[in-house]
């Protein structure tokens, strides 16, 4: 295989895979607090009715602040706080809804505001907004005024609270058990007097989460609804059109509203409950291109007792805690696009579990993690590597006989064939021997790119100059570091041939374009990539010197005769 011809084929695989993420990126749509026009009662029941049958440890590199430092949002009403090591969450007790969560290991990352613990939920939160659909009659409870069994709860040894409300002759109770040293809360509820039907019950997820990062544009193209039924889909809520409602049909086991690092989902995980019967998403009319808020309710069907009961959690998409729930939800956070996540996302899961047993067992700092994986990459690749490009030695070595079989057969592409096998034989060279060890690289650097993109432990993580290994480098030297490095390893490639214009070309364009394209990625994949490279050129030197001595020594050229003597 032509050694140009397959770096093109890696340029380019290299640009369709990665480059659509450049153009994916939208203008940040202008932030609003105004409530998503929801869609009516009677669409919500249709497209949602019954189908049939250990704690982790705050990160060395975030900032401490304690979460009685945090600034106290504006909550309507009586608001009832409960407070662990880990969140303060805000209940409303007016429809029982969930109106703060402010979250004690994470801060913004917004300008002027890093000093501030997140709230991840909006002013107009409505989770757990509740409406109850018997037949056609609908009841709201968003304005039912409940009575908290305390003013305040503390779970750091595990807690309680019942909200509880009633109207005539139906009765409304909502009973929360609290986990000290985890994001998960576990709901039991009842509505009594309303007869033995039973009904729907429609929960509220809505409007969106509230951006707490700097890079607002990838947080709102981020946001959107998770779903699991015999595997995750994501919704994108920028995939809406205004006004438009989309529905989502279940059952689930579990429905997610997500945006770059932070999650609200709700969890039927109990196998004697019912299941989520589906969910709806509405964007608002005046939403524009791009929406990045929506009315969201999920179905969950009562027991004819009018009993109920699922698992919230509301917390920091941390992959370990994710994973111990199960029910697949660690897929709430995607790595990698759709036809690419079976490839992509072991890597990226291995990677980042990885990088972090190297921070919290070596004690570095994720830069230099990112240092000694780069290199741990190439040594490991070494053998490889030099098969590779002894490989690539030996097809250069049969060019000129190949050329002279290519002239002589043009006309017979069968004959042509069977002698260029004939020829590989005879000189004991594979011509795909030098391909996938040069291809195994490319899906680490893929899964890096979304380990980036999506982890929240690399989140505000600093290094040297750069203030977040999450976000690209603002003065952009990592990026020009990674391209002359790869420059450097393009010219030692071409020590000891004679190169063509073709080659000439490729070692001013791959470097160039790789250059253009990483410079808005965040820095850590370029760190990374630059590390690599460098680590990469001793090896590549000593393979040029070993080209340099196979190459034929050209005979003397003859003296030239001195001109004759003029008599």
């Amino acid at each position: 295989m032509d050694q140009r011809r397959f770096i093109l084929a890696i340029a380019l695989m290299t640009v369709i895979v990665v480059v659509p993420s450049l153009f994916m990126k939208r203008p940040a749509p202008v932030a609003s607090d105004s409530r998503a026009d929801g869609p009516s009662d009677s669409s919500l029941v249709s497209s949602t009715a019954p189908l049939p049958d250990s704690p982790t440890v705050r990160p060395p590199d975030s900032p401490t602040v304690r979460l009685s430092d945090s600034p106290t949002a504006r909550l309507p009403e009586d608001t009832v706080l409960v407070t662990s090591d880990l969140y303060r969450y805000g209940f409303s007790t007016r429809g029982g809804r969930l109106v703060s969560a402010v979250l004690a290991n994470y801060t913004y990352t917004l300008p002027g505001r890093k000093d501030e613990l997140v709230d991840v939920l909006p002013p107009d939160s409505r989770l757990m907004e509740l409406r109850l659909v018997d037949g056609r009659d609908t009841l709201r409870l968003d304005d039912w005024v409940f009575t908290p069994s305390a003013t305040s709860v503390d779970a750091r040894q595990g807690g309680e609270l019942t909200l509880a409300s009633e109207r005539g002759a139906v009765r409304v109770e909502l009973r929360y058990r609290f986990e000290p040293a985890d994001y998960r809360m576990h709901l039991s509820g009842s509505i009594t007097g309303l007869g033995p039907n039973g009904g729907l019950l429609l929960v509220g997820m809505g409007p969106g989460l509230r951006n707490t990062e700097a890079d607002s544009t990838m947080n709102y193209r981020e946001t959107g609804i998770v779903t699991e039924q015999q595997g995750t889909e994501l919704t994108r809520l920028q995939s809406l059109d205004a006004g438009e409602t989309r529905p989502l049909p279940g059952p689930f086991d579990w429905v997610a509203l997500k945006s770059k690092y932070f999650v609200q989902a709700i969890l039927a995980l109990d196998t004697t409950a019912a299941r989520i019967s589906g969910a709806t998403a509405t964007a608002p009319v005046d939403a524009g291109k791009r929406p990045h808020r929506a009315d969201i309710r999920i179905g969950v069907p009562l027991t004819q007792a009018g009993t109920f009961g699922w698992q919230l959690y509301l917390g920091p998409m941390e992959n370990d805690r994710l994973s111990a729930i199960g029910h697949d939800f660690d897929d709430v956070n995607p790595y990698g696009w759709p036809g690419f996540r079976t490839v992509i996302r072991p890597l990226a899961v291995g990677a980042r579990w990885l990088l972090v047993w190297m921070h919290e067992h070596l004690a570095l700092s994720y830069g230099l993690v990112l240092v000694v994986f780069g290199i741990m990459v190439r040594v490991l690749l070494w053998p490889l590597n030099q098969k590779a490009m002894r490989s690539s030695m030996a097809m250069q070595a049969i060019q000129g006989p190949m050329k002279e079989l290519q002239e002589k057969y043009k006309e017979n592409p069968q004959r042509l064939q069977q002698e260029m096998m004939k020829l590989y034989k005879e000189h004991g060279v594979n011509p795909l021997g030098g391909c996938l060890p040069m291809l195994i690289p490319m899906p680490v650097l893929f899964a890096l790119f979304f380990v980036f993109q999506n982890t929240i432990e690399l989140r505000g993580v600093p290094f040297l100059w750069i203030p977040d290994l999450s976000m690209k480098d603002p003065i952009y030297i990592i990026p020009l570091v990674m391209g002359a490095s790869m420059f450097l390893l393009s010219k030692l490639g071409q020590l000891g041939m004679e190169p063509t214009p073709q080659t000439k070309m490729m070692l001013y364009f791959m470097p160039g374009i790789f250059t253009v394209m990483f410079l808005q990625f965040p820095a850590g994949l370029n760190l990374y990539y630059a590390v690599s490279n460098l680590a990469s050129l001793p090896q590549q030197w000593l393979i040029a010197q070993e080209r340099k001595k196979r190459m034929p020594v050209s005979a003397p050229k003859p003296a030239p005769k001195p001109p004759p003597k003029k008599r």
